[in-house]
């Protein structure tokens, strides 16, 4: 099984979601991306349908957007 990808800004619900999933589905079964630290990954977000962040894009490729913390332009700055 492929790992979820879970898409954050760095913001307090993104921070506050990104425990919570990984406490849900494990540490190892998701991936964390971070744009404050790689914004070179937005594009890829974007491509898969992420709208706003938090998001968490499952193995099948659907996006759950949890809470609204930002939107993708928010983002790009």
């Amino acid at each position: 099984m492929s790992k979820s990808v879970f898409y954050h800004a760095g913001c307090p619900v993104c921070l506050s979601a990104e425990h919570d999933i990984i406490a849900l589905i494990g540490a190892n079964n998701v991936e964390i991306v971070h744009f404050g630290n790689d914004k070179s990954r937005i594009d890829e977000a974007e491509k898969k349908g992420v709208k706003s962040v938090p998001a968490l894009v499952t193995p099948t490729g659907n996006v759950l957007h949890i809470n609204f913390g930002a939107s993708m332009q928010d983002v790009k700055g």
